[in-house]
Protein backbone atom coordinates (compact mmCIF):
# COMPACT_ATOMS: atom_id res chain seq x y z
CA UNK A 1 0.00 0.00 0.00
CA UNK A 2 0.98 3.75 -0.40
CA UNK A 3 0.33 5.37 3.42
CA UNK A 4 0.39 8.94 4.10
CA UNK A 5 2.48 8.58 7.96
CA UNK A 6 1.58 11.64 9.88
CA UNK A 7 4.07 12.68 13.15
CA UNK A 8 6.61 9.91 11.21
CA UNK A 9 9.38 12.03 12.93
CA UNK A 10 8.52 11.09 16.61
CA UNK A 11 9.21 7.99 18.75
CA UNK A 12 6.48 5.89 17.81
CA UNK A 13 5.44 7.41 14.34
CA UNK A 14 9.12 6.63 13.05
CA UNK A 15 9.28 3.29 14.12
CA UNK A 16 5.49 2.17 13.23
CA UNK A 17 6.77 4.25 9.77
CA UNK A 18 9.95 1.68 9.62
CA UNK A 19 8.15 -1.68 10.02
CA UNK A 20 5.65 -0.70 7.24
CA UNK A 21 9.06 -0.02 4.75
CA UNK A 22 10.02 -3.36 6.09
CA UNK A 23 6.60 -5.09 5.50
CA UNK A 24 7.14 -3.52 1.80
CA UNK A 25 4.95 -0.55 2.00
CA UNK A 26 5.42 3.29 0.10
CA UNK A 27 5.55 5.24 3.15
CA UNK A 28 5.33 8.80 2.90
CA UNK A 29 6.02 11.51 6.23
CA UNK A 30 4.21 14.38 7.08
CA UNK A 31 6.05 16.31 10.28
CA UNK A 32 6.82 19.57 11.14
CA UNK A 33 9.86 18.69 13.46
CA UNK A 34 7.79 20.73 16.50
CA UNK A 35 8.74 17.87 18.68
CA UNK A 36 10.04 15.03 16.33
CA UNK A 37 13.70 15.05 15.15
CA UNK A 38 14.53 15.01 11.20
CA UNK A 39 17.19 12.04 11.97
CA UNK A 40 14.61 9.47 12.73
CA UNK A 41 12.70 9.46 9.50
CA UNK A 42 13.47 6.28 8.68
CA UNK A 43 15.57 5.58 5.27
CA UNK A 44 13.17 4.79 2.16
CA UNK A 45 10.61 7.02 3.23
CA UNK A 46 9.49 10.23 1.44
CA UNK A 47 10.04 13.17 3.58
CA UNK A 48 7.67 16.45 3.56
CA UNK A 49 8.20 18.82 6.31
CA UNK A 50 5.11 20.19 7.13
CA UNK A 51 1.66 21.06 9.29
CA UNK A 52 -0.47 18.20 8.89
CA UNK A 53 -3.05 20.14 8.29
CA UNK A 54 -1.41 22.77 5.69
CA UNK A 55 0.03 19.19 4.18
CA UNK A 56 -3.17 17.09 3.73
CA UNK A 57 -4.88 18.22 1.53
CA UNK A 58 -2.22 19.04 -0.71
CA UNK A 59 -0.37 15.93 -0.48
CA UNK A 60 -3.50 13.26 -0.34
CA UNK A 61 -4.92 15.55 -3.19
CA UNK A 62 -1.68 14.80 -5.61
CA UNK A 63 -1.34 11.25 -5.55
CA UNK A 64 -3.51 8.44 -4.77
CA UNK A 65 -3.06 6.96 -0.98
CA UNK A 66 -4.34 3.61 0.51
CA UNK A 67 -4.37 4.53 3.64
CA UNK A 68 -3.24 7.31 6.39
CA UNK A 69 -1.44 6.06 9.93
CA UNK A 70 -1.77 9.62 12.38
CA UNK A 71 0.18 9.98 14.87
CA UNK A 72 0.94 13.79 14.93
CA UNK A 73 0.03 15.42 17.52
CA UNK A 74 0.44 17.78 21.10
CA UNK A 75 0.79 14.71 24.08
CA UNK A 76 2.03 16.44 27.29
CA UNK A 77 -0.77 15.79 29.69
CA UNK A 78 0.64 19.14 31.89
CA UNK A 79 0.67 21.25 29.38
CA UNK A 80 -2.39 20.31 28.08
CA UNK A 81 -3.74 21.04 31.50
CA UNK A 82 -2.26 24.69 30.95
CA UNK A 83 -2.64 25.06 27.32
CA UNK A 84 -5.87 23.75 25.99
CA UNK A 85 -6.48 25.97 23.02
CA UNK A 86 -3.09 24.40 21.76
CA UNK A 87 -4.28 20.82 22.20
CA UNK A 88 -7.95 20.84 20.77
CA UNK A 89 -6.45 22.79 17.85
CA UNK A 90 -3.26 20.56 17.57
CA UNK A 91 -5.06 17.29 17.96
CA UNK A 92 -8.96 18.13 16.70
CA UNK A 93 -8.97 20.87 14.73
CA UNK A 94 -5.98 19.94 12.43
CA UNK A 95 -7.41 16.08 12.49
CA UNK A 96 -10.32 17.16 11.48
CA UNK A 97 -9.41 19.02 8.24
CA UNK A 98 -6.51 15.16 7.70
CA UNK A 99 -10.31 13.58 7.65
CA UNK A 100 -11.67 15.77 5.34
CA UNK A 101 -8.76 15.70 3.07
CA UNK A 102 -8.85 11.86 3.21
CA UNK A 103 -12.93 12.21 2.48
CA UNK A 104 -12.27 14.40 -0.65
CA UNK A 105 -9.67 12.20 -2.31
CA UNK A 106 -10.58 9.20 -1.69
CA UNK A 107 -8.34 7.79 0.76
CA UNK A 108 -10.44 5.44 3.15
CA UNK A 109 -8.12 3.58 5.39
CA UNK A 110 -7.51 5.09 8.84
CA UNK A 111 -5.20 4.09 11.97
CA UNK A 112 -5.42 6.33 14.65
CA UNK A 113 -2.83 6.91 17.44
CA UNK A 114 -5.37 7.34 20.34
CA UNK A 115 -4.29 6.95 24.13
CA UNK A 116 -5.06 5.08 27.47
CA UNK A 117 -5.99 8.65 28.61
CA UNK A 118 -9.69 8.78 27.27
CA UNK A 119 -10.44 6.35 29.80
CA UNK A 120 -9.27 8.86 32.92
CA UNK A 121 -9.41 6.95 36.37
CA UNK A 122 -10.32 3.64 36.05
CA UNK A 123 -13.33 2.01 38.36
CA UNK A 124 -11.83 -1.32 37.43
CA UNK A 125 -8.45 -3.15 36.27
CA UNK A 126 -7.39 -4.66 33.67
CA UNK A 127 -9.03 -1.54 31.37
CA UNK A 128 -11.06 -3.03 28.34
CA UNK A 129 -12.54 -0.90 25.29
CA UNK A 130 -16.01 -0.78 27.30
CA UNK A 131 -14.62 1.06 30.20
CA UNK A 132 -16.57 4.22 30.63
CA UNK A 133 -14.24 6.96 29.10
CA UNK A 134 -13.85 10.10 31.61
CA UNK A 135 -10.64 11.86 30.65
CA UNK A 136 -9.20 13.46 33.37
CA UNK A 137 -7.12 16.42 31.32
CA UNK A 138 -7.58 17.84 27.87
CA UNK A 139 -4.74 15.80 26.44
CA UNK A 140 -7.10 12.28 26.80
CA UNK A 141 -10.60 14.63 25.84
CA UNK A 142 -9.25 15.55 22.65
CA UNK A 143 -8.21 11.85 21.69
CA UNK A 144 -11.53 10.64 23.11
CA UNK A 145 -13.01 14.02 20.81
CA UNK A 146 -10.76 12.32 17.41
CA UNK A 147 -12.29 8.75 18.50
CA UNK A 148 -15.76 9.81 17.93
CA UNK A 149 -15.15 11.94 15.22
CA UNK A 150 -13.76 9.29 13.29
CA UNK A 151 -16.68 7.14 14.49
CA UNK A 152 -19.02 9.87 12.38
CA UNK A 153 -16.70 9.30 9.15
CA UNK A 154 -17.05 5.82 9.37
CA UNK A 155 -20.72 5.74 9.39
CA UNK A 156 -21.91 8.32 7.10
CA UNK A 157 -18.60 8.24 4.40
CA UNK A 158 -17.25 4.49 4.77
CA UNK A 159 -13.99 5.25 6.43
CA UNK A 160 -12.20 1.81 7.17
CA UNK A 161 -10.35 3.08 10.43
CA UNK A 162 -8.67 1.63 13.78
CA UNK A 163 -7.75 3.61 16.88
CA UNK A 164 -5.17 2.01 19.13
CA UNK A 165 -5.31 3.00 22.63
CA UNK A 166 -1.52 2.72 24.16
CA UNK A 167 -0.61 2.31 27.44
CA UNK A 168 2.91 2.85 28.43
CA UNK A 169 5.01 2.58 25.35
CA UNK A 170 8.87 1.88 25.81
CA UNK A 171 11.87 0.38 24.02
CA UNK A 172 13.48 0.67 20.88
CA UNK A 173 13.70 -0.79 17.63
CA UNK A 174 16.32 -0.42 14.65
CA UNK A 175 17.93 2.78 15.54
CA UNK A 176 15.17 4.60 16.71
CA UNK A 177 13.98 5.13 20.19
CA UNK A 178 12.79 7.76 22.60
CA UNK A 179 14.70 11.06 22.19
CA UNK A 180 12.29 14.19 23.29
CA UNK A 181 12.94 17.86 24.29
CA UNK A 182 10.72 17.41 27.32
CA UNK A 183 10.45 14.03 28.47
CA UNK A 184 7.83 12.97 30.86
CA UNK A 185 8.06 9.07 30.47
CA UNK A 186 9.53 7.00 33.55
CA UNK A 187 12.14 4.59 31.95
CA UNK A 188 13.68 7.21 30.06
CA UNK A 189 14.19 9.46 32.63
CA UNK A 190 15.08 6.97 35.04
CA UNK A 191 17.82 5.76 32.37
CA UNK A 192 19.45 9.66 31.90
CA UNK A 193 19.95 9.19 35.53
CA UNK A 194 22.02 6.00 35.13
CA UNK A 195 23.74 8.03 32.52
CA UNK A 196 24.73 10.77 35.31
CA UNK A 197 22.46 13.15 33.02
CA UNK A 198 19.81 13.91 35.91
CA UNK A 199 20.73 13.78 39.74
CA UNK A 200 17.54 11.82 40.76
CA UNK A 201 14.26 10.47 39.63
CA UNK A 202 10.98 11.39 41.92
CA UNK A 203 8.67 8.89 42.64
CA UNK A 204 5.01 10.60 43.29
CA UNK A 205 3.59 8.64 46.08
CA UNK A 206 4.74 5.98 48.31
CA UNK A 207 1.46 4.80 49.79
CA UNK A 208 -0.54 3.59 46.50
CA UNK A 209 -2.75 0.89 47.53
CA UNK A 210 -0.09 -1.47 45.61
CA UNK A 211 2.28 -4.31 46.73
CA UNK A 212 5.16 -1.62 47.05
CA UNK A 213 3.25 1.12 47.63
CA UNK A 214 4.25 2.76 44.31
CA UNK A 215 1.83 3.44 41.24
CA UNK A 216 1.82 0.32 38.61
CA UNK A 217 1.80 0.99 34.62
CA UNK A 218 1.36 -1.26 32.17
CA UNK A 219 4.52 -1.18 29.38
CA UNK A 220 4.31 -2.13 25.85
CA UNK A 221 7.15 -2.33 24.08
CA UNK A 222 7.79 -0.47 20.60
CA UNK A 223 8.36 -3.41 18.70
CA UNK A 224 4.81 -4.68 19.55
CA UNK A 225 3.20 -1.54 18.96
CA UNK A 226 4.29 -1.16 15.62
CA UNK A 227 3.20 -4.79 14.76
CA UNK A 228 -0.27 -4.10 15.89
CA UNK A 229 -0.05 -0.84 13.62
CA UNK A 230 0.46 -3.34 10.88
CA UNK A 231 -2.58 -5.62 11.58
CA UNK A 232 -4.86 -2.64 12.01
CA UNK A 233 -4.25 -1.41 8.68
CA UNK A 234 -4.67 -4.91 6.92
CA UNK A 235 -7.86 -5.71 9.06
CA UNK A 236 -9.49 -2.01 8.68
CA UNK A 237 -12.95 -2.32 6.92
CA UNK A 238 -15.16 0.02 5.29
CA UNK A 239 -17.76 1.41 7.14
CA UNK A 240 -16.44 0.33 10.93
CA UNK A 241 -14.36 1.58 13.73
CA UNK A 242 -12.80 -0.41 15.97
CA UNK A 243 -11.09 0.76 18.85
CA UNK A 244 -8.33 -1.18 20.70
CA UNK A 245 -6.55 -0.99 23.87
CA UNK A 246 -2.99 -2.08 23.30
CA UNK A 247 -0.72 -3.08 26.81
CA UNK A 248 0.33 -6.51 27.99
CA UNK A 249 -2.26 -7.23 30.70
CA UNK A 250 0.56 -6.70 33.18
CA UNK A 251 1.60 -3.89 35.36
CA UNK A 252 4.72 -3.04 36.80
CA UNK A 253 5.20 -0.53 39.68
CA UNK A 254 7.92 2.52 39.56
CA UNK A 255 10.28 0.48 42.18
CA UNK A 256 10.21 -2.50 39.63
CA UNK A 257 10.96 -0.18 37.07
CA UNK A 258 13.79 1.73 38.54
CA UNK A 259 14.88 -2.08 39.55
CA UNK A 260 14.78 -3.14 36.38
CA UNK A 261 16.87 -0.10 35.41
CA UNK A 262 19.46 -0.77 37.91
CA UNK A 263 19.91 -4.40 37.02
CA UNK A 264 20.41 -3.33 33.03
CA UNK A 265 22.51 -0.69 33.41
CA UNK A 266 24.51 -1.99 36.62
CA UNK A 267 24.28 1.60 38.04
CA UNK A 268 22.59 2.28 41.38
CA UNK A 269 19.56 4.87 40.43
CA UNK A 270 18.89 7.82 43.39
CA UNK A 271 15.11 8.35 44.08
CA UNK A 272 13.24 10.77 45.79
CA UNK A 273 9.85 10.26 47.33
CA UNK A 274 7.53 12.94 46.51
CA UNK A 275 3.37 13.77 47.15
CA UNK A 276 0.99 11.47 44.76
CA UNK A 277 -0.04 13.88 41.83
CA UNK A 278 -3.60 15.26 41.86
CA UNK A 279 -5.46 12.76 38.90
CA UNK A 280 -2.91 9.85 38.74
CA UNK A 281 -4.58 6.33 39.41
CA UNK A 282 -2.92 3.38 41.65
CA UNK A 283 -3.00 1.11 39.00
CA UNK A 284 -3.43 1.17 34.66
CA UNK A 285 -3.25 -2.33 33.20
CA UNK A 286 -4.70 -3.14 29.87
CA UNK A 287 -7.06 -6.00 29.02
CA UNK A 288 -5.88 -6.91 25.71
CA UNK A 289 -8.88 -9.67 24.96
CA UNK A 290 -10.55 -8.52 22.16
CA UNK A 291 -7.28 -7.10 20.06
CA UNK A 292 -6.08 -10.41 20.59
CA UNK A 293 -9.14 -11.88 19.64
CA UNK A 294 -10.26 -9.92 16.64
CA UNK A 295 -6.46 -9.12 14.98
CA UNK A 296 -4.61 -12.25 16.49
CA UNK A 297 -1.75 -9.92 18.09
CA UNK A 298 -0.27 -10.76 20.88
CA UNK A 299 2.66 -9.05 22.90
CA UNK A 300 5.92 -10.66 22.66
CA UNK A 301 8.15 -8.52 24.20
CA UNK A 302 6.99 -8.91 27.57
CA UNK A 303 10.61 -9.04 30.03
CA UNK A 304 10.80 -5.65 30.85
CA UNK A 305 14.76 -6.10 31.65
CA UNK A 306 14.73 -6.80 27.63
CA UNK A 307 12.58 -3.78 27.11
CA UNK A 308 14.48 -1.57 28.93
CA UNK A 309 17.73 -2.79 27.71
CA UNK A 310 16.86 -1.81 23.98
CA UNK A 311 15.66 1.49 25.40
CA UNK A 312 19.14 2.01 27.30
CA UNK A 313 21.24 0.90 24.33
CA UNK A 314 19.38 3.64 22.46
CA UNK A 315 20.06 6.07 24.99
CA UNK A 316 23.75 5.28 24.75
CA UNK A 317 24.26 5.42 21.35
CA UNK A 318 22.83 9.62 20.59
CA UNK A 319 25.75 10.40 22.69
CA UNK A 320 25.99 14.25 22.76
CA UNK A 321 22.66 14.17 20.03
CA UNK A 322 20.00 13.34 23.14
CA UNK A 323 17.26 16.12 23.37
CA UNK A 324 16.14 16.84 27.05
CA UNK A 325 15.28 19.64 29.33
CA UNK A 326 14.31 18.80 33.07
CA UNK A 327 10.66 17.69 33.69
CA UNK A 328 9.02 14.83 35.35
CA UNK A 329 7.39 11.42 34.32
CA UNK A 330 3.69 10.97 34.18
Amino acid sequence: MKLLVTGGAGYVGSVCARRLLECGHTVVIVDDLSTGNADAVPAGAVFVEDDVASAAERVLGGAEFDGVLHFAARSLVGESVDRPEAYWNANVVKTLALLEAMRSSGTGRLVFSSTAATYGSPESVPITEDAPTRPTNPYGATKLAVDHAITSYAAAHGLAACSLRYFNVAGAYAGLGENRLVETHLIPLVLQVAAGQRDEISVFGADWPTPDGTAVRDYIDIRDLAEAHVLALESARPGTHRIYNLGTGTGFSVREVIASCERVTGRTITTRDAPRRAGDPAVLVASGARVQAELGWHPRHTDLDETVAAAWAYQQSLGGRQRYRDSVWS
